[in-house]
């Protein structure tokens, strides 16, 4: 793979990429587990160059030949352990309770935007776990039969893209408070998810520096066992930035 071209479905901002998606697709490149940071957004229907360095970190280089970001491989440092599931129940009222279940993080996002058809976007959303620690959120992900190879399994890229935004919205909930664009993802797939499985996505907002946020993100089977697992750092609006319309449901899709 030398060259990236991200169709305009998997967006994430209006003209620009999906973090999580296009952090998959550097690190698949890597070797499919590692750490990738995001420079600059990545264009929509754009052939991109990827470039391997000697220390054999893959860049993605812009038509002006700027650096829009770059993936290393390995990036345990950076991987949280994850904590125990709390089961497809819980997460299934943590989701329909969340307040990103009537108004969407990111209106267009492939990762989180619940007005996206099924099968076309994934509309990853989370909740506040009940008795757990504020912050602790979970959700639920049945990917669509449109995303799987032929064996029915997932990309690890869609499955990197349905990590991606809930952890911010953990933060959100833990704070009242959006932080802003994410910066670095480290992961790993263990299994590849398979189309039309139910799995729990349990997102928890960990410590922040400065305007620094690290979250972690992991996705569980039914049985409880994780099968993808993510290390976020996303990174706070500057000092006197307007802040983002506050949480209330969608006046219509």
């Amino acid at each position: 793979m030398t060259q990236i071209l991200v169709p305009r479905q998997f967006r994430g901002p209006p003209v620009t990429a999906n973090g999580g998606y296009i952090c998959g697709l550097l690190t698949k490149a890597v070797g499919g587990k590692g750490s990738a940071m995001l420079r600059a957004g990545v264009p929509l229907d754009t052939a991109v160059e990827l470039v391997t360095g000697e220390d054999g970190a893959v860049s993605a280089v812009g038509a002006e030949g700027q650096v829009l970001g770059v993936a290393r491989p390995g990036g345990d440092d950076q991987i949280p352990t994850p904590p125990p599931s709390p089961g497809i129940e819980v997460a299934r009222a943590a989701a329909a309770a969340s307040p990103f279940a009537t108004r969407s993080l990111h209106r267009g996002c492939f990762s989180c935007c619940i007005e996206r058809e099924q099968g076309e976007g994934l509309g990853v959303h989370v909740g506040q776990v009940p008795g757990a620690e504020p912050g602790v959120c979970a959700g639920l992900w049945v990917p669509h039969a449109n995303f799987a190879g032929p064996d029915g399994t997932i990309p690890d890229e869609i499955t990197w893209g349905a990590l991606d935004c809930s952890g911010s919205m953990a933060w959100w909930i833990k704070t009242d408070s959006p932080v802003g664009l994410l910066g670095t993802m480290a992961g790993e797939v263990l299994t590849a998810p398979k189309a039309g499985e139910t799995y729990v996505v349990v997102a928890w907002a960990r410590e922040s520096e400065g305007r620094k946020f690290f979250a972690g993100v992991a996705l569980y089977d039914a049985a409880g066992e994780v099968v993808a697992r993510s290390g976020q750092i996303w990174i706070g609006r500057p000092a006197g930035a307007p802040a983002p319309a506050p949480l209330a449901p969608a006046a219509s899709a």
